[in-house]
């Protein structure tokens, strides 16, 4: 007859082996993006937030842009209003460094709905081998008061991904995970996950060959 421990130690081994799966299952599950809009070259994916109603959102395409032309437009945070979707009163709140702030925005949502808002938080680094350049943008809930009628985002995970490529083009690619709070309609939500992306995509194409971003030097930021 086997010892104890031998069947023990086969037991924990077991187990460490069926948790080990388990989480790789879940992991896979979880990077599986589909796709949901495509229009000229942006393509907008969403996936499920586990314990969510809400969906994760992936945006990307190709831009004709450097690396340092998409750093300057994010650096301008009042300027996001011109091709942010539905950006209303952004405002620079604190400049850590070059390569790092908070910023203030309210989004507008169609009546009778409340307007949202949220504090981000911008982190820019480059990777000094391959130059693509990462932008995490998480959301703080508490940086400033909030205001009458307006409901505060508190869970927000942004990144955008700049990738790179030949001719002077870069690949742009942005992931979002937001809870949107308070009650909010299944289509308004849609309505944001569908064609706020891609409006957003369209309009920043438009941003970037303007003098003041295309003639930007962003000195943290090799192209």
């Amino acid at each position: 007859m086997l010892p104890c421990p031998f069947f023990c130690a086969m037991f924990k081994r077991y187990i460490i082996l069926t948790l080990v799966l388990f989480s790789t299952l879940i992991t896979q599950a979880q990077s599986t993006w589909k796709l949901s809009t495509e229009k000229e070259g942006i393509k907008v994916y969403t996936r499920p937030i586990p314990n969510s109603k809400i969906k994760a959102l992936k945006a990307d395409c190709i831009m004709n842009a450097k690396p340092s032309q998409f750093v300057a437009v994010i650096l301008d945070v009042k300027g996001s209003e011109s091709w942010v979707y539905h950006a209303k009163g952004v405002k620079l709140l604190k400049q850590v460094s070059p390569s790092e702030l908070f910023y203030y925005s309210e989004v507008v949502v169609p009546w009778p709905f409340q307007n949202r808002d949220y504090i981000a938080h911008i982190i820019i680094s480059q990777n000094p081998k391959t130059k693509v350049v990462t932008i995490d943008a998480p959301c703080l809930a508490d940086m400033v008061p909030e205001k009458n009628n307006i409901v505060r985002i508190r869970h927000s995970v942004g990144k955008w991904t700049i990738t790179p490529t030949d001719n002077n083009q870069i690949k742009v690619e942005y992931e979002i995970e937001v809870d949107p709070a308070g009650v909010i309609p299944a289509w308004l939500i849609n309505l944001f996950a569908t064609k706020g992306p891609l409006e957003t995509f369209e309009r920043l194409k438009l941003e970037l060959p303007k003098p003041v971003y295309k003639n930007a030097k962003v000195d943290f930021i090799v192209d």
